[in-house]
């Protein structure tokens, strides 16, 4: 599927398994941090959606605008973290370079790289949204 010309129609009629939405308030702000943090691609950038790719997962973004007419926006808390209870987990992400440069990226880093008993490298990392990235490596 080519992500930068697909309908609409055509690429919510092309998903399937389970998907991963989240809402942000700002999407190219967004966007940037995932890309300079974990190399993430975007495809069909604005500033009301994005589609990001992750090896082989593809997940959106939309804008809290985009959600105007949706019930669920109202459920969401004026203040951040939104995201708090959610870990989005990248098992092919490198804890310590995505640690080190996250910062520079509005992330805040709320757990440095540890080894951890189940056998991962990992860091916690939360973006402006409050979404925990966490960046994994097996020891």
């Amino acid at each position: 599927m080519d992500y930068e010309t697909v309908s609409a129609a055509e690429f919510g009629a092309g998903l399937r398994g389970m998907g991963l939405n989240l809402l942000v308030r700002d999407v190219p702000a967004q966007v940037a941090m995932l890309a300079g943090v974990f190399g993430m691609k975007a495809n069909r950038v604005s500033r009301d959606f994005a589609i990001l790719r992750y090896g082989d997962a593809v997940f959106q973004l939309h804008g809290d605008g985009t959600y105007a007419a949706n019930p669920y926006l109202a459920l969401l808390p004026e203040n951040p973290p939104r995201g708090a209870g959610a870990e989005l987990r990248l098992y092919d992400s490198d804890p310590d370079a995505a640690a080190a440069v996250a910062e520079a990226h509005g992330m805040t880093v709320l757990q440095p790289p540890t080894d951890k008993p189940h056998g991962l490298r990992e860091a916690y990392l939360l973006c402006p949204d409050g979404y925990a990235w966490v960046p994994s490596r097996p020891l």
